[in-house]
């Protein structure tokens, strides 16, 4: 498709773009990776015996220990670029700008893939380790019971308890604040001039709540990220952040002037980004999923 400009707004300074909101994965990002290759990390994991009976006759029981590291392999390498005519730059009085173009793409495209690729990409290893994503329908009257027991299994598990998020729709959210429990709280709160109903976190588990476009369990990303066909809605996610590998392997931006480039006379924008995320799979009871039914 060819580039076009909106001449209408070349006398002020900024185009008026849609504002998309930031990333709300960012919570998942996994710091210091280490890469063994161009595109490849290595986790270490550690595998060892324990106890046994002490004999008084002298001697210890000897026990295996394997250090093992599980191998993963990013594959989300994603470019694009765009050429603007010297004179579309000119006459939209620099509404083209680099800095205009980053923003716009960042908050319109970049981030919202990056928080569809890792919540479908968190879907698709989960159930690839052999999980299946609970199918109940929620409800006002049973939305905090199905949370309850999550937390449950994810304590049976040894989960840590700090640290977990729960990742909702907007829906699922509303019928967190409407459930009977939450309401009797808000009754016992209300009171001075004003009556706040947000429900920020329960039992110390930040939510956060994130567009239902941007919850399903797959994308098609042949051209920008479009929910695929077969995708069904996650509902409500609760995961450790240590359950899962996100990580930015390389970012590249780059604004070539006229003149720098041999493509035309204008201004060549080339932007670059390599990520991806991965559930480990030593740790992968860290998770629950609960999606809309299989059709």
């Amino acid at each position: 498709m060819a580039n076009t400009v909106n001449y209408a707004t070349q006398f002020e300074r900024e185009l008026k773009q849609k504002y998309k909101r930031e990333s709300l994965t960012a919570d998942l990002t996994t710091e210091k990776i280490t890469f063994v290759n161009a595109n490849t990390v290595k986790i270490p994991y550690i595998e060892m015996g324990g106890f046994k009976d002490h004999g008084r006759n002298g001697g210890f029981n000897r026990q295996d220990v394997k250090n093992n590291f599980m191998t993963k392999t990013l594959a989300h390498d994603r470019d694009v670029e765009f050429f603007v005519d010297s004179m579309d730059v000119n006459e939209s009085n620099l509404a083209l700008a680099a800095a205009n173009i980053t923003n716009t793409f960042e908050e319109e495209h970049a981030i919202p893939e990056e928080d569809c690729y890792r919540i479908s990409k968190l879907y698709s290893d989960y159930t690839g380790l052999g999980k299946t994503a609970d199918e109940t329908a929620l409800t006002v009257t049973n939305i905090l019971e199905k949370y309850d027991t999550y937390m449950e299994e994810l304590d049976e598990a040894e989960v840590p308890l700090e640290g977990r998020l729960l990742y909702v729709t907007p829906t699922v959210e509303k019928l967190i604040k409407n459930a009977e429990e939450v309401k009797k709280v808000f009754s016992l709160n209300a009171g001075g001039n004003g009556f706040m109903r947000a429900v920020r976190n329960i039992d110390d588990v930040q939510i956060k709540k994130i567009p239902s476009a941007r919850m399903k369990t797959a994308y098609d990303f042949t051209d920008g990220c479009e929910s695929g066909v077969s995708a069904k809605q996650i509902n409500m996610l609760l995961v450790h952040p240590k359950s899962v590998l996100a990580c930015d392997k390389h970012s590249y931006i780059k604004l070539w002037a006229p003149g720098t480039h041999t493509q035309g006379d204008g201004y060549l924008y080339q932007l670059r980004k390599y990520w991806d995320l991965f559930v480990i799979d030593t740790r992968v009871d860290g998770i629950k999923i609960n999606t809309t039914a299989t059709n």
